[in-house]
């Protein structure tokens, strides 16, 4: 979610008159860490996990299942490990936005040793029952991208209802307690991104249409909503969802912006690869992601404002940070060209310049009366205010002040999967991608434009096979400067004249050194992602469509009901224990480790 800072947090009428001091001071304290760590060299390969947890209730008698709103409770014990031990504690364990959830992290970064691919399922299977239990026995901790009912009546529990007339989001659906409330920052954001766009939220997603949807689709009293569009209307429903995540740092500077800019035309075909979020307050809609929700829940433009500035501030990088690589940024960046200034006279190159600068077009929208006053040499939360607001599908991240953490980048776009297996995965093939870039020097980079145009496609109901997206034609070449549309199939599989990701990251993997249980556990989550790619495995989305609509209680309606909810979250559940083939194919079992054996460390 972001920087948690302690203290007294400002409405946003007191915010606003802190603005240009927070911008002025945010980009001075960029400019000093630059000056201080522009010249570091030589740090090694260090990367991490980040998954977030839904805790779901289950009533057996009633056939009911409701978000749990335990993370305020659970928290502390889950944390005590690392207040007593920083340096053996397994997990940390951080709040999120809704007060059903928690995220998890490994408690040590992983390293550049292959065997560390081998101990992360291993690691988010500890992370889980670690959860699990701290959890009564009808309680359950699971890795969904969103609560199928998250804004029906009687969602949470204990149950709440809304109150648009008082509560910080003024929603119909969202109710106050089910907002962490253990940290100011999150219903804070909440009152002051409303406050600032001056209304409600406003997220429409278009409902799946099935033979008896009413056509056109329109809720009684929601005037707000668009015909044949699911209306949302609160921070909740894009912050209340959840996501995996993975930080790496790099070597040097050069590194990690070479690493951000190529990783970056991977972001649309990742989120289409992990698709997850077919269904938004018990209706099934005719998308497969939570994107374009969660842009809309923190969009805090003013109506003035859209014309100039096109994307909320949780949305795609708008430009690339190499300098040789700022002829693909096609799109005009907006900035204002006094931050700009400031940064060039600081000794920052105009790629990076301009895009710290067009950071700093959004306002802060959580500010702490102890954070106003800071020493721009020794504190960087002025600039992590804004950095950690611009919630963007790749992330930039100096090294804090006065830290051995160096230069890193993190990769956000994807949903979270239903099973640890699936999300290692996934963050596996993305590291291994990393460091199958940087050996041979390959290069994905395309028109930042074609990379929205890929992230909006990338969001469509069975996008992952029924869409084809732009891709460079050669990416072992940097001369050859095409692109063109294909199938994610052949992106990941390859085809004529085009070698595919996943065939790369094998011959990568053949020259170098992997213990049989490392490879043997790579190759089983390289076939995965093949697989699902080929489309001879489902997509989270595709398996929860399918489950919803031929489940015997469904009325070709669109709706999803209490107990259709009840039964796709128990059997959810139980995927760990029996895993299901159209999600899986025939493998679940790796040779995953808790520990990297001795012998390989020596």
């Amino acid at each position: 979610m972001g920087l948690l800072t302690e203290g007294s947090p400002l409405s946003w009428e007191e915010t606003k008159k802190w603005t240009g001091h927070v911008k002025t001071n945010g980009i001075q304290q960029f400019i000093n860490l630059y000056k201080k760590l522009k010249d570091r060299q030589g740090d090694s390969l260090k990367w991490g996990d980040e998954v977030e947890y839904i805790i779901v209730r289950f009533d057996h008698v009633n056939k009911k299942a409701q978000v749990g709103l335990r993370a305020q409770e659970v928290l502390p014990i889950l944390r005590q490990p690392e207040a007593d031990s920083p340096e053996t504690a397994k997990s940390l364990w951080r709040p999120e936005y809704g007060a059903y959830m928690i995220e998890g992290t490994p408690g040590q970064p992983y390293g550049a040793l292959p065997a560390h691919l081998n101990i992360v399922e291993a690691n988010m299977k500890s992370r889980r029952k670690e959860a699990q239990l701290q959890l009564p026995p009808n309680e359950v901790v699971l890795s969904i991208a969103n609560f199928p009912r998250l804004g029906c009546p009687g969602f949470t529990f204990p149950e709440y209802n809304p109150d648009p007339a008082t509560s910080v989001s003024k929603s119909y659906f969202f109710p106050d307690e089910a907002i962490f409330q253990g940290h100011p920052r999150f219903a804070t954001l909440t009152r002051n991104i409303r406050s600032r766009r001056g209304s409600k939220i406003d997220i429409q997603i278009p409902i799946y249409k099935d033979k008896e949807t009413p056509k056109p689709f329109i809720e009684p009293d929601i005037p707000e909503q668009n015909p044949d569009m699911i209306y949302l209307d609160a921070m909740g429903f894009g912050m209340g969802m959840c996501c995996l995540q993975v930080t790496f740092q790099a070597s040097s500077i050069g590194e990690a912006r070479a690493l951000y800019d190529n990783l970056t035309p991977l972001c649309p075909i990742m989120l289409a690869l992990t698709a997850a979020t077919p269904i938004y307050r018990g209706y099934i809609s005719d998308v497969d992601c939570r994107w374009n929700a969660i842009s809309a829940s923190v969009d805090c433009r003013m109506p003035e404002e859209k014309e100039r500035i096109t994307k909320s501030r949780y949305d795609s990088i708008d430009s690339y940070l190499s300098e040789e690589n700022n002829e693909y940024n096609d799109i005009p960046l907006v900035y204002d060209k006094k931050d700009y200034d400031v940064l060039v006279e600081g000794g920052i190159d105009f790629a990076l310049a301009q895009h710290v600068a067009h950071l700093f077009i959004r306002d802060p929208v959580s500010l702490f009366s102890e954070k106003i006053h800071q020493d721009n040499l020794k504190d960087s939360d002025h600039f992590e205010n804004i950095q950690s607001t611009n919630w963007q599908t790749m992330r930039f991240k100096p090294p804090p002040p006065g830290s051995p953490i160096g230069w890193r980048v993190e990769f956000r776009p994807c949903e979270v999967q239903l099973t640890d297996f699936e999300n290692a995965a996934v963050v596996c093939f993305i590291v291994l991608l990393t460091r199958t870039v940087l050996s041979y020097n390959l290069c994905f980079l395309l028109p930042i434009s074609k990379v929205d145009e890929n992230m909006k496609k990338a969001q469509g109901r069975n996008s992952l096979h029924e869409e084809k997206f732009w891709f460079r034609n050669d990416i072992q070449s940097k001369e050859n400067k095409s692109y063109s549309l294909m199938t994610i199939n052949e992106i990941i599989n390859g085809k004529a004249g085009y070698p595919g990701l996943v065939p790369l990251v094998q011959t990568y993997l053949s020259s170098m050194d992997v213990d049989a249980d490392t490879q043997c556990t790579l190759q089983q989550y390289l076939s995965l992602i093949s697989k699902r790619a080929r489309g001879d495995v489902w997509t989270a989305a595709k398996w929860i469509r399918e489950f919803v609509t031929n489940h015997s209680a469904y009325k070709q309606d669109s709706v999803v009901s209490e107990e259709m909810n009840y039964d796709l979250l128990l059997r959810i559940g139980n995927l760990m224990n029996e895993p299901c083939s159209k999600l899986h194919g025939s493998i679940l079992a790796s040779k995953t480790q808790e520990d990297v054996p001795d012998i390989l460390t020596q």
